[in-house]
């Protein structure tokens, strides 16, 4: 029988391996700095010279950024779904925005299934301080912005990716943070303007997702979740409607 040589892996590899699961999880994000190499050392219970020789290799691969006397960073490239050209078409293009409710319906559905089936006590603890904050907004009464309710609502759903559990669901909807701020933002606008009592129900929704995935009732939460994404769609396709209607009253006016 013959056997090939069992080559010992070296102690820098191990280290890779962690640090490549500990952002594979979201645990390090996009352009996050890694803590001092001293203290990385201490955590691993490695030498300097192998965790150095670990930060080498993950540069190399593209996942860390080395900079002259500031430190390791994850790179940011890591937490980009789409490049920023296309982002930027996408935010100001109506119809994009269309394809993004229907992209949520189903990519966040999905997240809040698997968030209701795994979520861990410090995911419950995380996804509590966005849910509150993002129904503060709604206590204001309207004096909190769009900008501010829109990052609250995106930071909420963000915490339901994490609770997933699930790396390509949390690194695709990190990916598309800013654009699904925007689009939340843009929403927010046109929802408010069409309906009187929309504020009263998305603060329903989100309460009934939040309960239905803290519960763990995971078909619950996906279809609270997609009901969530429908109410919005439906709100927003009246008030298109209504906007075509009054376009075209006013070009009879006109003539």
């Amino acid at each position: 029988m013959e056997v090939g040589q069992v080559r010992q892996r070296r102690l820098s590899d191990d280290i890779v391996l962690q640090l490549e699961a500990l952002i594979l999880e979201g645990s390090l994000k996009a352009g996050e700095r890694l803590p001092a190499e001293r203290v990385l050392a201490e955590r691993f219970g490695v030498s300097r010279p192998s965790l150095r020789e670990a930060i080498q290799k993950l540069v190399a691969r593209g996942l860390l950024v080395s900079r002259q006397g500031g430190g390791n960073y994850v790179a940011e490239q890591v937490g980009s779904t789409f490049s920023d050209p296309l982002l930027h078409l996408l935010e100001g293009n109506p119809s994009a925005q269309r394809d993004l409710l229907e992209f949520r319906h189903t990519l966040e559905g999905s997240c809040a299934y698997y968030a209701a089936l795994r979520a861990t006590p410090p995911d419950h603890l995380r996804l509590r301080e966005a849910y509150e904050v993002l129904q503060a907004c709604y206590e204001t009464d309207g004096t909190a912005t769009q900008a501010e309710e829109g990052a609250a609502d995106a930071r909420f759903h963000l915490a339901i990716a994490e609770a997933s559990h699930n790396a390509v669901l949390l690194h695709t909807i990190r990916g598309l943070f800013d654009l699904l701020k925007h689009n939340v933002v843009t929403n927010i606008g046109g929802l408010y303007l069409q309906r009187s009592e929309t504020r009263e129900r998305l603060r329903e929704q989100h309460r009934q997702l939040f309960e239905a995935i803290i519960e763990g009732r995971a078909e619950d939460a996906r279809e609270c979740s997609q009901r969530h994404i429908d109410y919005v769609q439906e709100v927003l396709h009246e008030g298109g409607e209504e906007a075509k209607r009054m376009a075209r009253a006013q070009r009879r006016q006109g003539h």
